[in-house]
């Protein structure tokens, strides 16, 4: 069913969705590739990537790794750690894409969207983040800016975040960064035909089938973990109460692609124009 929607809603809005005819080795870099199991998983920031990184270099380690949880999650980022699809040839990239089986797990757009404001805006020690893109979202957003404010980036509220996320001048800069990328610019599932769709919500049940599919259910499991700090729904509610009902719209504008094409229905707390 889950296949069957992101088809529909590829077919739905092609014009949209297929803007861009070829992918490029450019476009494969969430595509991570495990040789000995046949696995293509496309991973999506702030949907488990971490731990679906470790498992991948469990599998992909040829020993080296036995329990994902032993891997720092720092070391799960380092690109070095594990192979992407656009670093392979031409021919290569095409038997990989028709042969193995491909994966990406997904979340609410909005949900995922609250969570990597909070982890990068609002967490101390992301100051690259607050440089990178604090100071320009404050440069844009806020009027009378401090100039403390304007130098560290650290205090992004919300409200200013959604207001360059909608800002045309944003979108024609540059690509988002990918923790808050749309999943269908990230994973190209229009072009990649995914044989299982996860879902977050569903996270522990679909990782674990997914390992199972793969042979290694026997002796990998998904790791549990309960994190407190997990953004939930209520959560996203309240973020977005003081979202204009204007800013909503555009916002849904932006994100309303994953939200068709994973199935996800328009929020209930959302004041749509």
């Amino acid at each position: 069913m889950r296949r069957d929607q992101v088809t529909d809603t590829c077919r739905a809005n092609s014009a949209v969705s297929r803007k861009r005819r070829v992918l490029t080795p450019n476009d494969l870099k969430h595509l991570v590739v495990d040789e000995d199991h046949e696995l293509i998983y496309c991973y999506v920031p702030k949907v488990a990537c971490t731990n679906w990184k470790r498992l991948m270099m469990v599998l992909t380690g040829r020993g080296k790794y036995s329990d994902p949880m032993e891997i720092p999650a720092n070391e799960a980022h380092v690109s070095a750690n594990l192979k992407t699809l656009n670093q392979y040839s031409i021919p290569e990239i095409n038997h990989r894409l028709k042969s193995y089986m491909k994966f990406l797990f997904v979340r609410e757009p909005f949900e995922r969207l609250v969570s990597a404001y909070r982890n990068k805006f609002t967490q101390k020690y992301n100051t690259s983040f607050h440089k990178r893109y604090g100071t320009k979202i404050i440069r844009r957003q806020r009027k009378n800016a401090t100039q403390e404010a304007l130098r560290k980036g650290d205090d992004v509220k919300f409200e200013e975040f959604v207001a360059y996320l909608i800002d045309p001048h944003t979108q024609r800069e540059e690509p988002f960064n990918e923790h808050w990328q749309t999943v269908y610019s990230l994973c190209h599932p229009c072009h990649i035909h995914y044989d299982l769709v996860g879902k977050y919500e569903t996270l522990e049940e679909d990782s674990n089938y997914v390992l199972q599919l793969a042979g290694v259910g026997s002796y990998l499991k998904f790791p549990t973990y309960a994190k407190s700090t997990r953004t939930t729904d209520e959560m996203t509610t309240e973020f977005f109460q003081n979202i204009s009902s204007e800013h909503q719209t555009q916002l849904y504008e932006v994100y309303k692609l994953d939200f068709l094409m994973f199935n996800y229905s328009v929020p209930s707390y959302l004041k749509l124009e």
